[in-house]
Formats: C-alpha cells, structure tokens, sequence
C-alpha cells in the first residue's frame, strides 16, 4: 500500500503504469480519463546539470528554437560539465543565443554544482515539495522549471507542475470544473493523488492531448455542453458584418466628396469654352 511519505520513481513504462492502475483505484474519477486518453507514455530527459540546463535555455522559447540553441550549448561543450559552464566567457555563451538571464542562471548553477552546495541527483529521494524548494532557491529556476526537471530528468514520482497551463485546462473539462483552476488551486486538487501526482501529470497531460479538439465533461457531473455555446458566437458575427458598411460610408463620402471638387472645374470649362478662352 502505498503512503505519502514514500517516494516512488518513474524510471521505466511499467513504472508509470503500474502508477496509473494505482491512481485510478485511489481516485475512480480518473478511470474514465484513462479511456479517452489511453495509458500515457512515460517522458524522460537526461539527468543532472545537463538535463537542467537543457530546460532552462528553452524558457520561454519555442520547441524548435529551444532545440537549435541547446544543440549548440552541448556541441560546443562536449562532454558537457558545470565547471566548462562556470569557466565560460559570457560573450561566448552569447554567441550561442543565449540570453543575459540565462547565462547568469547557468552560471550560478555550475558555480554551486562546483562550490558542491547543490546535489541534483539526491533530489530523486527527496520529498517532492522539499525538492521543489531547493531548486526555486536556484537564482533563474521558477516552479515550472523545477518540477519538469524532477519529473522528466528525475523521474520523480510525485513532482507536480501545478502551474502547467495544459494540466490546469485538461483539469477543468475532465473534472468538470467551472473555471480552469489556478496554482493555488491546483494543490488541494491534486492532493489524493500523493505520492503519484507525477503519474497523475502525465495522464493529464495526454488527456490533454486526446481531447485538444473536441469538447466535453470527462468524469464529472453532467452541465450544458459548452459546444452549443461555441456554435453561435454573436460578438464576431456582428463585427463581421459591419465592417463592409463603414468601409461603404467611406467609399461614399469620398464619391460625394470627388463630385463636389469636380463640380466647379466642369462649369469653368463651361464658360471658358462660351467665352472661347482655352486653358
């Protein structure tokens, strides 16, 4: 049976669904996430400093620029070590598409890396929350940053990415929330699912995924289907309408306008063709 003081590890397919299998009998609400989602697929990254440096030089970024930038990083610094990082010349590591903030975070990591004040591998035994913790002390790592790199690089079993904008919304529709939750909600929500809620992660994030485009309640009670909402969306038909008729108020003051100025040059010509005066 398993309690919250444990810590459970998500190192291989069988672990996550030995997980998943568990989280549904924990909480039976999830079984029917189970069936529109399928049994998700476990996601892992490279451990230590090169797997938290990874997620830090994609913040913010896209998939494909954050991949073009990392794969400059590791090729010029191969193998990759917190001390080749803590030695670097800024400007080099500009040159790489770094950015001002993201040198400063990766080279205040190798420094504690270095300093061996910071441990990342202990951090998969840890308890989720104190794990957490430590890495947001980390100047430049941020809730998010934290608990992917426990998840995915760890495989920490109870990381939860509370702050997740995909979980929060695959959340709302298969809990059948009013609203989509927010960080702070989010926590009591996901508290029955200790020490799994990094298993409870990733069947979100691929509930997510199977619903992206279609509508509905997944394990909730019954509301007005939002679908019928989305039907009828009055606002964009209205201003979709009236576009054509101001840009015909304006087409027609300016052919009024035109008239006018070319009024008084018909009646000159007129009267200088009378008086046989050519201009």
């Amino acid at each position: 049976m398993l309690t919250n003081s444990m810590t459970v590890h998500l190192n291989t397919q069988a672990d996550l669904d030995d997980a998943v299998h568990a989280l549904v009998r924990i909480d039976p609400r999830l079984g029917s996430v189970v069936d529109v989602a399928g049994m998700p697929s476990l996601r892992r990254r490279e451990p230590g400093f090169a797997g938290l440096a990874a997620i830090v030089c994609g913040q913010q970024l896209s998939t494909k620029a954050a991949a073009a930038i990392w794969g400059r990083v590791s090729t010029t610094f191969d193998p990759f070590h917190h001390d080749a990082l803590k030695n670097a010349r800024a400007d080099r590591l500009g040159r790489l598409g770094l950015s001002a903030a993201k040198i400063k975070s990766l080279k205040f990591i190798a420094r504690e890396l270095s300093a061996e004040r910071l441990n990342l591998e202990v951090l998969a035994e840890e308890d989720a929350d104190a794990a957490h913790a430590t890495l947001t002390k980390l100047h430049g790592i941020g809730p998010w940053t934290a608990d992917i790199y426990l998840l995915f690089c760890l495989g920490h079993g109870d990381a939860w990415p509370a702050g997740d904008l995909a979980i929060q919304e695959a959340m709302r529709i298969g809990l059948g929330l009013k609203s989509r939750p927010t960080v702070k909600e989010m926590q009591p929500l996901a508290e029955p699912w200790r020490p799994l809620r990094g298993a409870a992660a990733h069947l979100w994030w691929s509930y997510y995924h199977a619903i992206k485009k279609r509508e509905g309640v997944i394990a909730g009670t019954a509301t007005t289907p939002k679908p019928q909402a989305k039907k009828m969306p009055p606002k964009a038909k209205s201003v979709s309408n009236t576009k054509p008729v101001l840009n015909k108020s304006r087409v027609v003051k300016t052919s009024t306008k035109t008239m006018k100025n070319a009024l008084p040059k018909k009646a000159a010509k007129r009267a200088a063709m009378k008086t046989g005066v050519r201009k």
